[in-house]
């Protein structure tokens, strides 16, 4: 594995190449988001639901900002509201996740939080609990679900939340999150990654997110080794 800890210099370079990119990008955004918001208010409005992917992507471009302190406030917020409707049914552990989890980087403006229940626990039940609650199901399988909220007609809400659904112990999500935290460098690194790709992907979150799995792969398995010999340290002791 490349030591990606001891490249700090290709990571400073990297770092401004991305933010000069993404600065030209944020000059022409407001411009871009007005014209956009003229079309859709003069179209006929379909259902989310019923909007392809490119539409879908188009109304709701990818978008990179600073670090904002009312992230951590508004998962706060969402995880209490989450314990409320989903607790007596299904006992969960739920984390803010994410890079709005990670001080100090660029991030999309959207709170993803990890929600872990049990095997054997009812899918379908809490999904419709979510859905009652206002959430609107992405995706759902036997072991994960995904949930949106803040997604509207006329493009982003101003708190905006995917909630992500996994068996009790599928969360990669964490490990990385806490690496990130712990490791600047490489959360700088992960940021300059993001900067890059949003001049390619911006209309394309797939693709966006598929150029990012590799690099999430690899700290995330680096932050379970580490962990691992650090259960393994302190059972020495």
């Amino acid at each position: 594995m490349k030591n990606i800890e001891a490249n700090i210099a290709e990571c400073d370079l990297y770092y401004s190449e991305g933010r000069k990119l993404h600065d030209k990008r944020q000059a022409t955004d407001e411009t871009s988001r007005d014209i956009e918001m003229d079309l859709i208010s003069g179209a006929d409005i379909k259902c989310l639901k019923d909007m392809t992917l490119a539409e879908l992507w188009q109304l709701f471009p990818i978008t990179l900002i600073p670090h904002q302190p009312q992230w951590k406030v508004w998962a706060k917020e969402e995880v209490e509201n989450l314990y409320k409707i989903l607790l007596l049914q299904h006992s969960p552990t739920i984390n803010h996740i994410g890079s709005t989890a990670v001080p100090n980087i660029m991030s999309k403006p959207i709170v993803d939080i990890l929600v872990e229940i049990v095997p054997g626990n009812d899918w379908q039940r809490a999904k419709t609990i979510m859905e009652k609650a206002g959430y609107i199901c992405m995706a759902s399988s036997y072991n994960r679900m995904s949930f949106n909220k803040g997604y509207t007609l006329k493009g982003y809400a101003e708190k905006v939340f995917h909630i992500h659904f996994h068996v009790f112990g599928d969360n990669d999500e964490i490990y990385f999150r806490d690496y990130l935290i712990a490791n600047p460098i490489i959360a700088c690194k992960y940021e300059t990654l993001k900067l890059r790709l949003l001049s390619r992907y911006r209309n394309d979150r797939d693709k966006y997110t598929h150029a990012k799995s590799g690099f999430i792969k690899q700290i995330t398995n680096l932050a379970k080794i580490n962990n691992s010999r650090s259960d393994t340290s302190e059972a020495m002791k």
